[in-house]
Formats: structure tokens, sequence, C-alpha cells
């Protein structure tokens, strides 16, 4: 069974950092792409970023490109979200999720399993 947990949420005044991190089990890990989307109260769920194997392109939302940084080591069956420079617009729940390859343009359909989120609040 597929299962992701997310931790690492929290709250930080903006301008400042957070790692968030997505552990993977139940399948082998190597074989896939995991998502990282984003949903605040009243908003649509975003996409933020995606990444899948060493060879397959790295895709960033055009509100978080040269702020956040995605990352995985398959050893330990995650990845990382670096985020940095954190604004009071980046405030909601993260959410990661798995996917066969991040897709071309990283649409936002196609992902196995989701897990259960972790809220990320900045404050101003």
């Amino acid at each position: 069974e597929m299962q992701l947990v997310e931790s690492g949420g929290g709250l930080v005044q903006a301008g400042g950092s957070l790692r968030l991190s997505c552990t993977a089990s139940g399948f082998t890990f190597d074989d896939y792409a995991i998502g990282w989307f984003r949903q605040a109260p009243g908003k649509e769920r975003e996409g933020v970023s995606c990444r899948g194997g060493a060879d397959d392109p790295t895709y960033y939302a055009d509100s978080v490109k040269g702020r956040f940084t995605i990352s995985r080591d398959n050893g330990k069956n995650t990845v990382y979200l670096q985020m940095d420079s954190l604004k009071p617009e980046d405030t909601a729940v993260y959410y990661c999720a798995v996917r066969l390859g991040c897709g071309l343009g990283f649409p936002p359909s196609g992902y196995l399993y989701w897990g259960q989120g972790t809220q990320v609040t900045v404050s101003s």
C-alpha cells in the first residue's frame, strides 16, 4: 500500500525558511515522481513543484521559482521542499503526491496517492 507522510510545516515569519519532507513507503520509490501541491483556504489546489528521476526535468510554479528548491534522497525514500524567502501568500496546507513521472508541463492530473498534508503559515 502506497503511503506518503509530510512533515516540516509550521509557523514562520515572512522572509524565513522551512524545509518540508515527504517520506514514502509501499512502492519502489526510485520509479516514481513526487509532486508538491498546496491549497490555501478558499482557493484551488496549486501545483508547487515536481521532481522525477535524476535525468528528468524538475518543475516549479512561477510563484515559487527562485525561492523553493525540490530535492530527493532515494536512499531515504524522501523528497524535500526547501522553502526560502517565504511570503504570507505561501500560507497553505502543503501536500505531496506520487505519479509515474511529472508529466510534460507538470499537469495536476494522474497522481496515484496523496499525503495528508502539513500546514505552513507565514506571518507578515
